[in-house]
Formats: C-alpha cells, sequence, structure tokens
C-alpha cells in the first residue's frame, strides 16, 4: 500500500460509511478526508495532491456520477472508485465511461477496496509525474524562436538537414545552427531524444 503522502477523498452521505473507510484508509497508513455530499466536496476544493476518491453513486442532491461528469468537464483528473449499493449495469457502464477505475457494490470487501485504491493511486502517480514532464517540456518549448520551431517541426519528422533548407529557403549552414540551438534548448543529447522528447509531451512542433 502506498505511503500517508497521498489523500483518500471519501463522498458518502452516511456518516458511517464515512467513519469506517476513513479509519480504514488509517489503519494502512493513508491520510483520509471524508465528504457529507459532492456539494461539500466542491465547496472544500481539495489542493493539488497525490490523491484519489472512495465516491457513493446515489446521493442527495448531487449525484455521484454528476460529481465525476462536473470534475471531468473541469480537467480535474482523480482516479475515482465508486461505491453503491444500487448497482446495475448500465450505471457502471456510465461510470466507467467517464473514467472510473472501479465499481465495487456495498458492502465492500476491505481488501477489495484497498487494492483497488492501491491502483487509484497509482495512476494518480503516473498522471502526476506525466502532468509534471509535459509543463517542463512546454517551459522548454517555449524557449524556441518561431525559426526554430519551424526547423524542429521538420527535424522530428525526420527531415535532414539539406531537406529543411530547402523547405525553409535557408542555406544549410543555418540549418545546422538553428538544429543545435533546439537540442540546447529542448536539452536533449540526440535526435532520437528529441523526438521521444516531442512525443512524450504531445507536442506539435511549431503550434
Amino acid at each position: 500500500m502506498t505511503s500517508n503522502e497521498t489523500t483518500v477523498y471519501i463522498v458518502d452521505d452516511d456518516p458511517s460509511i464515512r467513519t469506517s473507510l476513513a479509519r480504514l484508509m488509517r489503519s494502512v497508513d493513508l491520510r483520509a478526508k471524508t465528504f457529507s455530499s459532492a456539494q461539500e466536496f466542491l465547496e472544500r476544493r481539495p489542493l493539488d495532491e497525490p490523491a484519489c476518491m472512495v465516491l457513493d453513486i446515489k446521493m442527495p442532491g448531487q449525484t455521484g456520477l454528476e460529481l465525476q461528469q462536473e470534475l471531468a468537464a473541469e480537467g480535474f483528473d482523480l482516479p475515482i472508485i465508486f461505491l453503491t449499493g444500487h448497482g446495475s449495469v448500465p450505471v457502471s457502464v456510465t461510470a466507467m465511461k467517464g473514467g472510473a477505475l472501479d465499481f465495487l457494490e456495498k458492502p465492500v470487501d476491505d481488501q477489495d477496496l484497498l487494492d483497488a485504491i492501491d491502483r487509484a493511486i497509482d495512476r494518480s502517480t503516473r498522471t502526476r509525474v506525466e502532468r509534471s514532464e509535459r509543463a517542463t517540456l512546454r517551459r522548454r518549448m517555449d524557449r524556441l524562436t518561431p525559426r526554430e520551431r519551424e526547423v524542429f517541426a521538420l527535424v522530428v519528422d525526420g527531415l535532414l538537414n539539406k531537406q529543411v533548407a530547402g523547405k525553409l529557403h535557408m542555406s544549410e549552414k543555418t540549418v545546422k545552427v538553428h538544429r543545435a540551438r533546439v537540442m540546447q534548448k529542448m536539452e536533449a543529447e540526440s535526435l532520437a531524444e528529441l523526438v521521444r522528447l516531442a512525443e512524450r509531451a504531445g507536442i506539435t512542433p511549431g503550434e
């Protein structure tokens, strides 16, 4: 189980379930924050931190599915494990299509829930690392001049210096200078690494 650097958000209108789940989280050294409704969670919007959510699917007011949809619309990337005493195939399909990690029926087995939370935390950690990498690479991209961006786009497309020179109407020597600056600013040691950086960042050069 992951360390207590991770927070599990528990959103359920049943106070006894909130208490029980929070106690279970603490027993495996995880932080737990409880909320009695979707509205309370949204009002006390948590800070950006490694986290996942255990969410009751049927609550008074805003339902768990509606909260999931609102968070997704806001770009709040949070792995969600749904708990319900009202499970059905259509509801679970909707939840999964919305990006839910798991869908468990109450009363849930403690180990099944902990296993699901472990998977959710792994996903949250990977997502945060990937987001940080994209932000770093975006900052590197921002260092490039418009002309360097053009060279970058053609280079990662596999064009040789001579071909780049022809397309941009410049000398091959000038292309080499721009290419060297692109490599330096992107902090790439080789062309292969430059291509991998662009792909990993999901960046379209020149955009």
